[in-house]
């Protein structure tokens, strides 16, 4: 596991949006998020760190290790999407095996790796099963599980649940929150629902418009506000919260 430290980072395209000049410290075992609405900067963020974008300007560390240049596949950093990105014609086993299989691990290692990274997710007997035969929520945690069969630093997370209905979302928020304390991994978090930011995060990173307006945790980004957007964005859930006492 590693931390993570963004120094001035900026990725700004000719069509707009983006993340501008922004820094910020993730520790090593820390459930970080990044928290805003759509086009705010927050994916932006994640795909640089994860590699798949370079910035224009600023450094990016895990740990002591400046990774700023190096590309995906050197980073020890690995992403699960919104989309889920699995292989339809693979089954679950050969979907996490894939990472495996692109580092070029011996073959008689993987299955052991395999059934190490279901047994996180609670799918060991799941392996022979088309990913097609899956519900969402078993899809989602197919791909946490090739994320982490890889034994990476970082696991990025973007905006994972957001295709699940409401109460396939709230099982598998606990079942993320209870794998990311049980493993200590450093896990970085895009997400527009503040609930959920609120619900998983030691921290969080609210951005808008490409700008970070505030790091804290999650009571100080809730009840204590340094911005007139944080306190604006974060108003509904007060009042929800309120209502349910």
């Amino acid at each position: 596991m590693s931390s993570v430290q963004l120094e001035k980072i900026s990725k700004v395209y000719p069509e707009g949006g983006g993340v501008k000049d922004f820094t910020c410290h993730i520790a090593q075992g820390e459930f970080f998020a990044f928290l805003g609405p759509s086009g705010c900067g927050k994916t932006t963020t994640l795909r640089t760190i994860a590699g798949l974008e370079t910035p224009d300007s600023g450094t990016i560390r895990f740990g002591e290790r400046d990774v700023t240049a190096l590309p995906p596949e050197q980073r020890r950093a690995a992403m699960v999407f919104q989309s889920y990105a699995l292989f339809p014609h693979m089954n679950v086993f050969e979907n996490v095996a894939f990472g495996l299989r692109a580092q070029k691990m011996p073959k008689s290692e993987i299955p052991a790796r395999v059934a190490e990274a279901l047994s996180y997710v609670q799918l060991e007997d799941l392996g022979k099963r088309a990913v097609t035969a899956l519900s969402g929520g078993q899809q989602q945690r197919v791909a946490v599980a090739r994320a982490l069969a890889v034994h990476p630093e970082i696991l990025l997370l973007d905006e994972p649940l957001s295709n699940l209905d409401a109460e396939l979302r709230y099982q598998t928020r606990e079942q993320l929150a209870e794998l990311q304390e049980r493993l200590k991994i450093t896990a970085v978090y895009v997400t527009h629902d503040q609930e959920e930011a609120l619900e998983l995060a030691d921290r969080i990173a609210v951005l808008k418009d490409g700008v970070c307006h505030q790091i804290g945790t999650p009571d100080e980004i809730l009840h204590h506000p340094k911005t007139e957007f944080v306190e604006r964005f974060m108003e509904r859930q007060r009042r929800l919260m309120q209502k349910a006492r």
